[in-house]
């Protein structure tokens, strides 16, 4: 029985194989175009169009054979005239008007952000300090407080001074006296010429003294002012700061000041661009951790860096409230200013034969092929350069037509053309 059922459905299925060949086509090669085709069901019925190829036909089972559209005895290159040909029918594009418009120059850059200075604040005495007036961390002013150093003899030898120039001043108010006294008496003849001289000698002493006296009082007070370190920029403390007690001798640190306001964007700009940065440009800046600052264009180095022919170059960033800190990498975009240029969807981009990026215009109904360069990419769409002042763009079949060949053109429904932000 299960022998029987297997010989049966194989009948079957051979039966369904045998009618789907039967709707099929009998092709016989090397008759030229069109011909040699017969459809199978025509060759069991020995003639075409019979009652089983009817009613197959009728059913829809039947594979339809058409004529080709063209007439197949002509050779390819007629087949190419009809098709793309002067007599060819008009291939029809859309298109859209754009206009020249400002551009905006920007060049982005990448970078990191880098204190104004790192000042070290230096003791310019000997002495062991007393008092530490600040910690790691905090903000300083300009003239604020750093360190203060044992004293020792310095307020005395300041005491010994003015009392040194006291008594210089009191000699110098003497010999003044001695010499108007020596010049009264000499007009009214009643001193002899040659007392003039010692009263003019020891005039001059006396007022050397004087000068000598304000000098030593004014370095004892100097080497007392030195054992006060005040900051001489404003900042932030970091390390290293010295500790109480600790021996410090002329140039030891006291403390070390990171200057963060202004505070500078560093990069390098490329060669490519290096003809249009100077001094003054206005910048934006953002930060990786999501800062937008504003800020102006400080220095760029006439030097390139050996390694990657870049230019060095640094914006500054007003920084009052000490947000942004040192090292944190940023992006900037240099405005350079404007240019003429268009703004397009991307899309119409397309590349020539010889693979050169551009567009494809239509003028006086025949295509164009313009080379473009592109400036910048925005949300908007592009900024390209190299289009007449007015284009008529082609939007819609660009791929399918090449420059020469004439067009059937129409403007597309919606005329607005994309807008800088």
């Amino acid at each position: 029985m299960r022998a029987l059922f297997s010989y049966g459905l194989a009948f079957a299925i051979l039966l369904l194989a045998g009618g789907w060949l039967a709707t099929g086509t009998l092709v016989q090669g090397g008759q030229g175009p069109g011909n040699g085709e017969t459809p199978i069901i025509a060759v069991i019925e020995g003639e075409e169009h019979g009652p089983i190829a009817g009613a197959l036909g009728e059913a829809g089972l039947l594979a339809e054979h058409h004529k080709p559209e063209i007439d197949p005895a002509l050779t390819i290159a007629q087949r190419n005239e009809l098709t793309t040909g002067s007599s060819a029918p008009l291939q029809s594009v859309r298109i859209q008007r754009f206009t020249a418009a400002p551009m905006p120059i920007e060049v982005p850059l990448r970078g990191r952000t880098q204190a104004k200075a790192t000042v070290t604040a230096v003791a310019e005495t000997t002495g062991s300090v007393d008092v530490v007036h600040v910690t790691k961390g905090e903000r300083v002013e300009v003239g604020d407080a750093l360190c203060t150093l044992d004293q020792g003899t310095r307020a005395a030898a300041v005491a010994q001074a003015e009392a040194g120039l006291a008594q210089a001043e009191a000699a110098l108010a003497q010999a003044q006296l001695n010499y108007d006294t020596n010049t009264d008496l000499r007009d009214r003849g009643l001193a002899a010429a040659n007392t003039a001289n010692a009263a003019e000698v020891a005039l001059a002493q006396a007022k050397a003294g004087v000068s000598q006296a304000k000098a030593g009082l004014d370095n004892a007070k100097a080497e007392l002012e030195r054992t006060e370190i005040v900051a001489r920029v404003a900042g932030l403390v970091q390390d290293p700061v010295a500790v109480e007690g600790a021996m410090l001798n002329a140039g030891s640190p006291c403390a070390t000041i990171v200057q963060l306001n202004p505070i500078v964007f560093t990069s390098m700009v490329p060669e490519a661009h290096i003809g249009l940065a100077k001094t003054g440009l206005d910048a934006t800046i953002k930060t990786v951790t999501g800062q937008n600052v504003s800020g102006k264009v400080t220095y760029v180095s006439a030097v390139a860096d050996n390694a990657t022919r870049a230019f060095p170059a640094e914006i500054e960033i007003p920084n009052e409230d000490f947000a942004i800190r040192d090292g944190v990498t940023a992006e900037a975009v240099v405005k350079l200013g404007t240019a003429p240029g268009h703004l397009l969807p991307q899309s119409v981009l397309t590349l020539d034969d010889d693979g050169v990026l551009g567009v494809r215009t239509v003028e006086d109904g025949v295509v164009a092929f313009y080379p473009i360069t592109i400036v910048s990419d925005t949300r908007e769409g592009v900024w390209v350069t190299g289009l007449p002042v007015i284009s008529d763009v082609i939007i819609v079949g660009q791929e399918n037509v090449n420059a020469g060949q004439a067009v059937d053109a129409s403007p597309v429904a919606d005329t607005t053309e994309p807008t800088a932000s």
